[in-house]
C-alpha cells in the first residue's frame, strides 16, 4: 500500500506571527540528539514558549484555546535556517497537519510534504485578514481544498496556491516515498538489476 491521498485538510486555526521564523525557532538544537521523533511535540518553540527557568511564556501553542489547533497560519519565510527534518515533525507531532503562510523555505516545505503535511502559500495582506480572525475567534474552523487551491473561513473561500509537484504527490497519495518503494518491490527490484553499482 502506497500514502493515502490527501486531498483537503480541516481544522481549527492557530496564528504564530512574524517573518523569517527558523527551524532553530521551531524545534531548538538541543534536541535534536533524540534517537527517535516520539516526543517532540511538547518542544515546540520551546525558547519562545518557556523562560530560561522553565517558567511558561505567553505564546500561542501554550494558550489553552488552541491545544486543538490543526492549521497554523503563518508569515513570511517560515521554516528558514538549518533544513533539519525535526522542524515539521515537532510541529505534526504537536498536532499540526496543514501550515498556511505567505512563503516557505523550500526545504522546509520538502520536509513537510514528506510527512503528508500541506503547506499553503496565501497574499500577505490575506494572511494578516486570517491570522487577526484566528486570533479574535478562537476556534474558527478552516478548510483547505488542494485540489481546488481554495481555503475556507468564515463563509468565504479565498484563492491559494500549492507548489504542482506538492499538490500532485499529495491527491495522487505519492508524497510518502519510501511507502511508495515499499508497495511497488518487484518494479524496485526490477530497476536495481540495471543499476552497474548495486549487486
Amino acid at each position: 500500500m502506497g500514502a493515502p491521498a490527501i486531498k483537503s485538510a480541516s481544522g481549527k486555526g492557530i496564528s504564530i506571527r512574524g517573518s523569517d521564523i527558523d527551524t532553530d525557532q521551531i524545534i531548538p538544537a538541543r534536541y535534536l540528539k533524540a534517537i527517535t521523533f516520539d516526543g517532540l511535540g511538547e518542544f515546540s518553540f520551546r525558547d519562545l514558549r518557556f523562560d530560561g527557568e522553565g517558567r511558561e511564556l505567553e505564546h500561542p501553542f501554550n494558550d489553552k484555546e488552541y491545544q486543538d489547533a490543526s492549521i497554523l497560519v503563518v508569515n513570511s519565510n517560515f521554516g528558514c535556517g538549518s533544513s533539519r527534518e525535526h522542524a515539521p515533525q515537532a510541529l505534526m507531532r504537536w498536532g499540526i497537519e496543514a501550515i498556511i503562510g505567505h512563503s516557505f523555505a523550500e526545504i522546509f516545505a520538502g520536509n513537510c510534504l514528506a510527512l503528508g503535511i500541506p503547506v499553503v502559500e496565501m497574499e500577505a495582506a490575506q494572511i494578516e485578514i486570517l491570522q487577526e480572525w484566528v486570533e479574535s475567534n478562537p476556534g474558527t474552523e478552516i478548510h483547505i481544498d488542494i485540489v481546488a487551491q481554495e481555503i475556507r473561513y468564515n463563509e468565504q473561500d479565498i484563492q491559494v496556491s500549492i507548489p504542482k509537484s506538492h499538490r500532485k504527490a499529495l491527491v495522487d497519495g505519492i508524497w510518502d516515498t519510501t511507502a511508495l518503494l515499499k508497495s511497488n518491490p518487484e518494479e524496485v527490484k526490477q530497476i536495481s538489476r540495471r543499476i552497474p553499482y548495486i549487486k
